[in-house]
Formats: structure tokens, sequence, C-alpha cells
């Protein structure tokens, strides 16, 4: 899955259309991803030892990942995230528009390296 925690993104369908947020956590198995105040909802709780009020609880729910969209980090736009192999052999990933590094992935690999 090429959206990872940290990422700001932009909601491209459903209530939240054109917002932005941070990605709390990703669910790999389930291809979701929970954004930072995006997709609240509100739960009712009864009142317990725990939480002797009760009330509503605002929480947020994960949304799937066709539906966000990684904003560059260069521009501010949404854009696709690609993978590249540098010189020395790192994996990083990379914004599609700007060409601008979002970060490394994967350690050094001999089979990688460029040579000269």
């Amino acid at each position: 899955m090429k959206i990872h925690v940290g990422d700001q993104v932009k909601v491209l369908r459903g209530k939240d259309a054109g917002q932005t947020g941070k990605v709390i956590s990703v669910d790999h198995a389930k291809n979701k991803a929970v954004v930072e105040g995006l997709n609240k909802v509100q739960k009712h709780v009864k009142p317990s030892q725990r939480n002797p009020q009760g009330g509503r609880l605002h929480k947020e729910l994960p949304i799937d990942v066709s539906k966000l969209m990684v904003l560059c980090p260069k521009t501010g736009q949404p854009t696709r995230i690609g993978y590249r192999y540098l010189e020395d052999g790192r994996k990083e990933r990379f914004a599609r528009k700007s060409g601008a590094s979002m970060g490394i992935v994967a350690p050094p690999k001999a089979a990688y390296a460029k040579k000269a």
C-alpha cells in the first residue's frame, strides 16, 4: 500500500470529499486508513465505571484507500506515488507530479545499486 502513517491526504469521495488530513493509522489487510478529523461519527455510550457520565463520543472511522490521494510535499497538490531506487540501492517513495522525495522505504540492496 502506498499510503503511510503521517502522510497528508485529500479525500476524493464521500461526505468529506475535498477535505485534507493526516493519516493516523493504516490497516493493510482491509485496505483502509484512519484520517485525523475526517469521517467522524458519534458513538452513544452508556454510563459505566470507566465513564460515569455516559453520553456521545466522537471518533474517526476508517476510509477506503481508493478514496484518498496523497498530497505532494512540494506543491501541496494531490499526486500519485511511485517507487524508485537511488544510486546506492536504497528504495524511496516519490511524488509523481513533482518528483519530490517522500522518504526512504527500504535499506540499500547491492543488486539495485548503480555501478559506476
